[in-house]
C-alpha cells in the first residue's frame, strides 16, 4: 500500500494537513535538543522527512532511516541527495519489528506516523528499546484522537469521510486513506501508549498533544539497566 502511494505521499501529507505536519515534525525533533544525539535511527522513515529535519536541527554525525517500503525510500534518497546530505543520512530497507542492528547502538530513535502501522506494536517498540543505548532517547510522533467538543466531531468527519475521498482521487489507492482513519482509531494513544512504553523498559515518559490533540509527541528514555 505504501509503495503504491509513494509518489503522492509527501504532497498529500502536506495538503491534507494544511502544512501542519511540517510543524509537528519540527516540534518532535526539538525534544532532542538537550541530549544532542550523534547517532540517530529513524524508524518507518518513509520519504525521510523526519531524518532530514533531525539533520537540520541537531547536526548529528549519522542518521539511519529504515522502512519496508522501497518506493518510499527511493523518493527519500532523491530528497537527501538534493540537499547534499547523503554522507550523513543513510536509508535502508528493513523491518521495524526486526531491526538489523546490535543492542545499544543508537543515541536516539525517532519515528513519525509509523508505530500505528506495526503489525505487533509491542515487538516494534521492544526493538527500538533494544537498539537504544542506555539512557538513549525515544521520540514518537503519532496521530491521536481529539476529545474536545466540537473539534472531535469535525476531526472524525474529516478523517473518515473527506480525507479518504481526496486520497483516492489523488493517489488512486482505494484503501490507503480509509486505512489511515481506521488505524488512528485502533491506536492506543495518550496514557495507554505511555503505559506500554513503561512496560517495555522506558522511563521519564511524557506526552505532548499538538493542534488540539490531532497528533501527540511522546518522549521517553531507555532505562539504564
Amino acid at each position: 500500500m505504501f509503495d503504491n502511494i509513494a509518489p503522492w505521499y509527501d504532497f498529500l501529507n502536506h495538503f491534507l494537513s494544511l502544512g501542519i505536519d511540517v510543524l509537528w515534525r519540527k516540534k518532535a525533533i526539538r525534544m532532542l535538543w538537550a541530549s544532542q544525539p550523534k547517532l540517530i535511527l529513524d524508524v518507518a522513515t518513509g520519504t525521510a522527512d523526519l531524518a532530514i529535519e533531525a539533520t537540520r536541527q541537531l547536526a548529528p554525525e549519522k542518521v539511519v532511516g529504515v522502512d519496508i517500503a522501497g518506493e518510499m525510500l527511493e523518493i527519500g534518497r532523491e530528497k537527501i541527495a538534493k540537499r547534499q546530505l547523503s554522507q550523513i543520512i543513510q536509508l535502508q530497507l528493513a523491518d521495524s519489528e526486526n531491526l538489523p542492528f546490535p543492542d545499544n547502538s543508537f543515541d536516539a530513535v525517532t519515528v513519525a506516523f509509523g508505530v500505528r502501522n506495526f503489525e505487533n506494536l509491542e515487538k516494534g517498540l521492544a526493538e527500538m528499546q533494544r537498539v537504544l543505548k542506555p539512557k538513549g532517547k525515544l521520540v514518537v510522533l503519532e496521530f491521536s484522537k481529539p476529545t474536545l467538543f466540537p473539534f472531535k466531531q469535525l476531526f472524525n468527519f474529516y478523517f473518515s469521510t473527506i480525507l479518504p475521498v481526496i486520497g483516492r482521487l489523488t493517489s488512486k489507492d482505494r484503501k490507503a486513506y480509509s486505512y489511515l482513519y481506521e488505524s488512528v482509531q485502533a491506536f492506543p494513544d495518550g496514557k495507554k501508549f505511555a503505559s506500554l512504553l513503561e512496560s517495555i523498559g522506558f522511563q521519564f515518559i511524557t506526552n505532548h498533544p499538538l493542534t488540539l490533540g490531532i497528533s501527540t509527541v511522546y518522549f521517553a528514555e531507555k532505562k539504564n539497566s
